[in-house]
């Protein structure tokens, strides 16, 4: 793996000379800054990297980074993305999506891009919102949205990304939040270290068509009693003192307050190898009585698609010798004709 660089970089050669093109205090600018801020620092040539997307807003992604890189068609992403990753093994190959493109008409390729497990870096940038088409529903948003598509409400009930890529037997799952901008960019540090599809689910605000969707979220004086910010091995603890956190009462979450009764040795520690944990933590979401887990939910070591393939093909080289296309073609099942 080419994973060596000669030249040190700095935040301006990941900067291309492309004006960004979207709207003034997008979340989208966050995560741009945060993505090449932390691209010097992984220790690879730039060469070797390559942004794809599909259709939307976060799909202008790839004409802003300095990098080689493919704006594809509608939900597609992934299957262009691992064809590059196939071809090419060396290669650090990042998915850049939105909510609409990745689990609406790109649902299926999403699906099976996780399950195989190749070497890719997904990146959904999830507003619970169609931002490029100005303002219809997604299928991320919440049941009773009112948009241009909906004027009495959506019916749907919304996706879960976390919980569609764990089911979908993702090895490394994750959620982060625009507007924190060092646990985005130690999310992405991860994502990069990590072998295998790494998913990572990041709320992005469109300050257009659905501002202050995650508001309860980054607001200053409500995000310490609001987030829980998950580390491995350590107890789920939370609030701006540091007051609560997660125990499980057989095997349903509840939040408590530390005390005399209860006591921080009685809370939840995270394992992100717990299948089970990662599971409940992606179903919780933020209301008057549980906070919104950002972190690693889950992470584990499994073979890589591309590694079992270049395998079997050697085996196969192993197995038989080296042959031709007439070989090919005067092999199997054939007939002459008279």
């Amino acid at each position: 793996m080419s994973n060596t660089k000669e030249t040190t970089y700095t935040r301006k050669d990941f900067t291309s000379d492309q004006a960004v093109r979207w709207c003034p205090g997008c979340g989208d600018y966050s995560i741009l800054a945060q993505t090449q801020k932390v691209f010097p620092d992984l220790g690879r040539k730039k060469e070797d990297f390559v942004f794809v997307s599909g259709i939307g807003c976060s799909s202008r992604f790839p004409y802003y980074m300095d990098t080689f890189g493919f704006h594809t068609i509608h939900g597609r992403a992934p299957a262009v993305a691992s064809g590059v990753k196939l071809a090419n093994p060396d290669l650090s190959v990042w998915v850049v999506t939105g909510d609409g493109d990745a689990l609406s008409i790109g649902g299926n390729h999403t699906i099976h891009m996780l399950r195989r497990n190749i070497d890719l870096n997904v990146m959904l940038f999830n507003n619970r919102i169609y931002g490029l088409t100005k303002g219809q529903y997604s299928p991320t948003s919440e049941v009773g949205k009112v948009t241009k598509s909906t004027p009495m409400g959506s019916l749907d009930a919304p996706f879960n990304p976390l919980s569609l890529a764990l089911g979908a037997g993702a090895t490394f799952v994750s959620r982060t939040l625009d507007k924190e901008s060092k646990h985005m960019q130690d999310i992405i540090t991860q994502s990069y270290k990590h072998r295998g599809t790494s998913f990572i689910e990041i709320y992005q605000n469109c300050n257009i068509f659905n501002d202050g969707a995650f508001s309860s979220l980054t607001d200053r004086d409500t995000k310490s009693d609001t987030v829980l910010l998950l580390e491995d091995g350590q107890p789920m603890v939370f609030g701006a003192e540091k007051n609560k956190a997660i125990r499980l009462d057989g095997n349903v979450p509840k939040v408590f307050e530390i005390g005399d009764k209860l006591t921080i040795d009685d809370a939840l520690v995270h394992d992100k190898k717990d299948y089970v944990i990662a599971s409940l933590l992606a179903n919780m979401t933020y209301n008057p009585d549980f906070p919104e887990p950002l972190g690693v939910f889950y992470a584990i070591d499994m073979p890589t698609y591309e590694d079992l393939m270049v395998d079997q093909i050697e085996d196969a080289i192993k197995k038989k010798p080296k042959g031709s296309v007439q070989q090919l073609l005067d092999s199997g099942d054939n007939w002459v004709v008279k």
